[in-house]
């Protein structure tokens, strides 16, 4: 199946199986930021932003972005590096598994206006909530978030 899509900013024309994954076409293609952490869409560690929306990629079937734009961690990287400094000043990651997916949900929150109100960590736990952390304890991660909003 012939797609077309935008993956990190670059057009992308790809003939794949449109039954293959996105987690799997972006593993092949040596982006390894995006992680399986539980294969059926409930951990956030494989999360990556589908025309600034917040998608699970274990879940995504490349036949279902033709005309999408693909952002993933390593995208991120490039175009928010304050974000990756604030996650390492606040030290708001360990093992790293759920790393990627908590930078993709800041960056998605981001994107949507987020502190626009009083509460702004009750607005970071709201776009944090599909990702799970077993070693953070999460206040770390918030932290990181907040201190990105604040640059």
């Amino acid at each position: 199946m012939r797609l077309e899509l935008t993956l990190n900013g670059s057009p992308v024309d790809l003939d794949e199986d449109p039954t293959a994954t996105l987690l799997d076409w972006l593993r092949s293609l040596g982006l390894t930021g995006t992680k399986e952490g539980c294969g059926i869409g409930v951990c956030g560690a494989c999360t990556v932003l589908g025309d600034g929306r917040p998608i699970s990629a274990c879940l995504t079937l490349i036949g279902t972005l033709d005309g999408v734009s693909v952002l993933t961690v390593e995208g991120v990287a490039q175009s928010e590096p304050t974000l990756v400094e604030a996650f390492v000043d606040c030290e708001a990651m360990q093992c790293g598994i759920c790393t990627p997916g908590h930078v993709m949900a800041a960056a998605a929150a981001k994107l949507a206006g987020i502190g626009a109100s009083a509460d702004v960590d009750s607005e970071i736990r709201y776009w944090l909530e599909g990702n799970l952390c077993r070693c953070t304890g999460y206040e770390t991660i918030v932290a990181a978030l907040r201190s990105y909003l604040e640059r």
